[in-house]
Formats: structure tokens, C-alpha cells, sequence
């Protein structure tokens, strides 16, 4: 079954691998895993390298060999060139349970279904009926990822494996919610409410329980996950974890996990763009793998150079020198021999820490750069702001990769190991054919830095760190409940953050973009390898022209300047304060991981917070009722 008409971008975030849609003929699909991406069957003739994309630091930060943009439909071409004419993304057919909307019987489809499903039921065919069926709201899914559907049969007869196979059938039987939706047998007249089936809670221990394991069977017998990845047409397997109802177009349902690179031309990085093409090569990615995985780090040149020949033939192997050859088996191993065996073993996914990622970005863009993939230049910092600001770019062009590397389900910070390519498919690929789904987008921007020394002196303001304390505890309660790890989350994080926020808000009206086209890039460390104070705000466009200046335009010293003082004026009170500033002392917001901000002052569509709305409180940037010095820029309010 082939999917309906979206943008390319949105097959890698909001509808990538293992999320489900609807197509315009109502039938809900989920988007298959990537084995199933680039068929030759599909094509008239297929050309992979037309997808093909680039980004150095990207691909070594996922441990891929590169990217591929999803396939865009082409029925055909004028001039005769039929390269990837018909290409598709494929989709199967989820959930499978569906229901009558006349006599409410419940039938089990197949994921490869292409025709109507007509209700067999003999109350409907004695009628006269070709009643479509209609798929059910409702599925299963955990923690690890894993989605099924909902186990009508099971429920309804609180058995794992029921004897009786009469038909089922979904009723309504009045009032509001879950409570009213009962499953009912025909053959031995049992019924069960829906009740509860989402609802789930903690013990005291920390161990997650949900009503759908427990009560399904008895408490002591707990209804584990059965593993199902119907985008992978995989079949059940071994999950610890428990099962939760959900509604299918829940928003908890999929959560995409995509990392996003602003591109850096490779002689910025720690090798040259020479050593970069000569990584590419695919017998020297092979013969890499084989000494990452029996060698490690303890390796001599000789050694490396002997493995290699092995794989590549001399005119490659004999331009590059010993040293050169050793800075780029230590550039593919980008990392220690402890997280080197956790890769191996294919037992957790490891990036490199954000701040450590993000630092030769922050480098590279207060530095002015001038080329077709990153340019910025000084438009100067407006004398009012000179006691705050240490630096301001305008970011004329900037290339950004994003990348699909996994998903989540329930939380959009669920268990770590639950986020890897292993997700996105059936058979792994060797390293040297890896690939992620990713799309490049091109934009503009206007890049802020802090003043270090006047940030220092904030930081160090008791009150300032207690408000930022109390979004770290916030958050800490949160993620030892899940499972998670704390996060200590200081006060330049929060009031930067926040600020960014703000001043979205306030571009929206003077630049000519909607908040949800303009991003944030947070650089923040209080690292002292890698200090970091800075925001980007950007806007990317997915065609090659990019945007047309009105963002770089406000960042003139006059403009920006204007910018600032309304958004600091604007923010000093929100239309729900004093309720804002004063319930924001308890928390507010996602999982209660805001202070002072709220959807009336300082929140954005998600797609534009790299925090999903949390950590971010007003008080920090603008000052308190009770304390109005308290604001990193409390004095601009004027």
C-alpha cells in the first residue's frame, strides 16, 4: 500500500518510520521500516545516488556512512528520463482490528490489506448492507517502542490465551469516556469496559505498572508487551516492559528523535576534507570496522596500513602518510574504548554530549565565516545592549541536515535504550552502506552571545540559582520515576532558553515569519573547556534559495536593539499574572518543568523548542513580583 501526498520532510518528522497517518481514503497507515525504502520493483529505473546526502559531522556523530532524502513521486517525464518514476514510500496498514458502524462486530484485518473491508456479519448482509468497516481508535504500545494492536480478545475474556473465538464486537453503551466503551463476545456473552486502559502509576520502588498489564489477566500475572513492530511486518517478540491503551492518533504515540547538524565545510574539523572523501571510501570503512572491532585504539601505523591494504588498492592507500592515516582511524573511532564497546555490542545508543557537539558550531560562527554552506557577519552590537551582548551575527546562510535516528513512544524522553537505528529496520546494513532518512534545509538566522562577565555576576546572585534549582528538582522528580537521568540544569540554560523564546515571540511581527517557522539552536556550557552563552534563531526553508533576508535584516544594532526592549517590556507582564509568576513558583507547564511561562507569554509550537516547552521561566530574564532586580535583564524594561 503506497502512502498519500506529504512533503518529503515530513517522512523523516512528524510521519517517519513506525509513525501512523491517515491517507485521504481514511484508512490509517503506519510508515514502513527503511528495508522497505527504494525498491527496484517499484521504480522504472532506480537511482539511489539522487537521494544521497552528506554531512560529515552528522554521519560520525550517528555512526552512518551517510543520508538519504525520502523518495519523491514522479509518474513520469516528458524528456524520457524515467529514473525513479513510481518510487514510493511504502506504508502497511494499521491497527488491524476494525469495526462495523451498524452492528459494532470487531474483525482482524491483515497489514498489506489494499481493498475495503466489508463486514461479514449476517446481520448486516441479511440488510442488504456493504457497511465499510472502520479501524478502531485504539492500540497498545510501551516504552521500548513497541506497538500492537489492542487485545480486544484477551480482555474481554481476562485470558492470555482465550478458547473462545466467537465474534467480538465494540459497543457504546452511554456516558462520557473510556467507561462507556465495552467489548462484549457473542458466543459466551461476556463484557468488559475499556476502563483504565491508558492509566498507569509508579511504586514506591520505581517500577512502572499500567491498568492494560495488570488488570488484563490479575496483577500477578502481568500482560507484558508481546514486542510487536508492525512497521517492521515483525513478529512478536520478548518485551519486559507493560503495556498502555492509547488512542492511535495520541500524541504520545510517536515521538521522533532527530538530530540536526549545522554544516561545517570538513577542513574546519579535525581533519581535512581529503582524509574526509578517503573515510568515504568503502573498503577503507570496512577495513576500519574490522580493526574498531578486534583492535580498538591500540593500534601501530604499520598495523593500520596492513589491514588497509588488504581492502584498498595502492594508488588510494599510498597518498596518505602514516600520520594522516592514523588521524583518520582516530577520527572514525570518535570516541573512548568504553563507548566503543557499548556500540559493539549494540546495547545502547551513544551521542557525544551536546554541549562537546555543538561547540566547534558556536567556534565557527562568531568566527564570520564566508562560505556557500555557512556565512555570517558583525552588523555591530547597539550601544544599549553592549553591558549584556558580547557579540551579534548576522548568519546570511547556514545548510542544516536533519536526521531521523529513532523514536519513542509514551514519553518523548523514554528510556534511552529505546532510540537506535535498530528501530528503522528489519537488517542491519554494513557500515559502509548504513544510512539514515534525513532532509537538508537551507535558511538564515541572527546569532546573540552573552556578555561572560556580566552573565558571571547574575549566576552567582543567590535567588538566581535557587529559581534555576527548583526547575533541576522539578525535572529530577520527573526522571527518577521514568527511569531517567537527572539533568542539573543551570541558570544561564534557563534564562537563555527562556530569552529565545521571547524573542521568537517578538520576531514573529517584525521579520514576516510565523513562530513556527523561525527555530532555536541553544549553545550553553558551563563546561570551562567549552563556555559557552549563545542562542541562533533561524529560519530553514527545504528549497535550494533558501529565505529571503527578513530575519538577517533585524539584525542590525537599531533593529535588534527595538527587538529586545519590546520583547523584555512585553514579557514583564503576562495576561494571566499574577496567576503566571505566582502558580510558576510550584511549576507549570510539561511535567511541571516550568517556572514563570505559559502559553499566554513564553511558549512556542513544539517544532520550533529543542525542549519541548519546558525548562524556561520569565523571573530569570525580566525579574519577579516579589524581586523585580532578580531578571538578567530586568533593567531594560524601562
Amino acid at each position: 500500500m503506497a502512502s498519500g501526498k506529504m512533503r518529503r520532510s515530513q517522512l523523516v518528522a512528524p510521519f517517519g518510520v513506525g509513525a501512523m497517518s491517515v491517507l485521504v481514503d481514511g484508512t490509517s497507515v503506519i510508515t514502513a521500516g527503511l528495508d522497505y525504502w527504494f525498491d527496484h520493483d517499484q521504480a522504472t529505473t532506480l537511482d539511489e545516488a539522487e537521494y544521497q546526502e552528506y554531512d560529515w559531522r552528522l554521519q560520525e556523530r550517528l555512526h552512518v556512512s551517510g543520508f538519504r532524502l525520502p523518495p519523491d513521486h514522479r509518474r513520469g517525464s516528458k524528456d524520457g528520463d524515467n529514473r525513479n518514476v513510481g518510487l514510493r514510500v511504502p506504508v502497511l496498514r494499521f491497527p488491524l482490528w476494525s469495526f462495523c458502524m451498524y452492528c459494532k462486530r470487531l474483525e482482524r484485518a491483515t497489514l498489506t490489506r489494499k481493498v475495503a473491508h466489508i463486514c461479514p456479519d449476517a446481520k448486516c448482509q441479511s440488510k442488504g448492507y456493504r457497511t465499510r468497516m472502520a479501524q478502531v481508535p485504539f492500540v497498545a504500545v510501551c516504552k521500548h517502542g513497541h506497538l500492537d494492536d489492542f487485545p480486544f480478545n484477551e480482555w474481554v475474556h481476562r485470558l492470555r490465551y482465550p478458547g473462545c473465538s466467537g465474534p467480538l464486537r465494540l459497543k457504546s453503551r452511554g456516558g462520557g469516556g473510556l467507561e462507556g466503551q465495552v467489548v462484549a463476545c457473542d458466543a459466551c456473552g461476556k463484557e468488559r469496559s475499556l476502563r483504565g486502559i491508558m492509566e498507569s502509576r509508579t511504586d514506591p520502588g520505581g517500577v512502572e505498572h499500567t491498568n492494560l498489564s495488570d488488570q488484563l489477566i490479575a496483577a500477578d500475572d502481568p500482560y507484558l508487551c508481546t514486542g510487536s513492530m508492525p512497521w517492521l511486518a515483525e513478529p512478536a517478540s520478548a518485551c519486559s516492559l507493560p503495556m498502555r491503551g492509547a488512542l492511535r492518533a495520541a500524541g504520545n504515540v510517536y515521538f521522533p528523535k532527530v538530530e540536526s547538524s549545522i554544516y561545517l565545510p570538513p577542513e574546519e574539523g579535525g581533519i581535512s576534507a581529503e582524509l574526509h572523501e578517503f573515510l568515504r571510501h568503502p573498503g577503507v570503512r570496512t577495513g576500519l570496522g574490522m580493526l574498531r572491532e578486534f583492535v580498538g585504539i591500540d593500534i601501530t601505523p604499520a598495523k593500520l596500513r596492513n589491514q588497509l591494504m588488504k581492502h584498498l588498492s595502492p594508488e588510494v592507500l599510498n597518498p596518505h602518510s602514516d600520520d594522516n592515516l592514523m588521524a583518520a582511524y582516530l577520527e572514525y573511532l570518535g570516541s573512548d574504548s568504553d563507548t566503543l564497546a557499548n556500540l559493539n555490542s549494540g546495547t545502547m545508543e551513544i551521542l557525544t554530549g551536546d554541549d562537546e557537539w555543538r561547540y566547534p558550531e558556536y567556534m565557527r560562527i562568531r568566527e564570520e565565516p564566508q562560505n556557500d554552506y555557512l556565512a555570517a557577519s558583525d552588523p555591530g552590537v547597539d550601544h544599549g545592549l553592549a553591558r549584556y551582548l558580547a557579540r551579534v551575527r548576522s548568519v546570511d546562510a547556514l545548510r542544516e541536515t536533519r536526521a531521523l535516528r529513532g523514536f519513542t513512544r509514551v514519553n518523548d524522553d523514554a528510556l534511552r535504550l529505546s532510540v537506535g537505528k535498530h528501530q528503522l529496520r528489519r537488517h542491519p546494513l554494513p557500515p559502509e552502506q548504513d544510512w539514515l532518512p534525513a532532509y537538508v534545509v537551507r535558511g538564515e538566522g541572527i546569532y546573540i552571545e552573552l556578555d561572560d562577565q556580566t552573565l558571571s555576576e547574575w549566576e552567582r546572585h543567590p535567588g538566581v540559582r535557587s529559581r534555576a534549582q527548583k526547575i533541576t528538582d522539578h525535572y529530577g522528580t520527573v526522571a527518577s520515576a521514568r527511569g531517567l537521568e537527572a539533568r542539573a540544569l543551570g541558570p544561564r540554560f534557563v534564562m537563555l532558553h527562556t530569552l529565545a523564546h521571547l524573542l521568537i515571540n517578538e520576531l514573529v511581527f517584525t521579520c514576516g515569519y510565523s513562530s513556527a517557522s523561525l527555530r532555536e539552536r541553544l549553545y550553553v556550557s558551563d563546561d570551562p573547556k567549552r563556555l559557552m552563552a549563545g542562542l541562533l534563531i533561524y529560519t530553514a526553508a527545504g528549497d535550494s534559495e533558501g529565505t529571503m533576508g527578513g530575519l538577517v535584516r533585524m539584525a542590525r544594532p537599531d533593529n535588534l536593539a527595538a527587538v529586545f526592549r519590546s520583547a523584555v517590556t512585553k514579557a514583564a507582564w503576562c495576561s494571566t499574572d499574577p496567576v503566571c509568576m505566582d502558580a510558576g513558583e510550584k511549576g507549570q507547564g510539561p511535567e511541571s518543568c516550568n517556572l514563570a511561562a505559559c502559553h499566554s507569554c513564553a511558549l512556542l509550537p513544539e517544532t520550533s523548542c529543542e525542549e519541548f516547552n519546558r525548562f524556561m521561566d520569565r523571573g530569570l530574564v525580566i525579574g519577579t513580583l516579589a524581586d523585580p532586580e532578580l531578571g538578567f535583564l530586568s533593567s531594560l524594561r524601562g
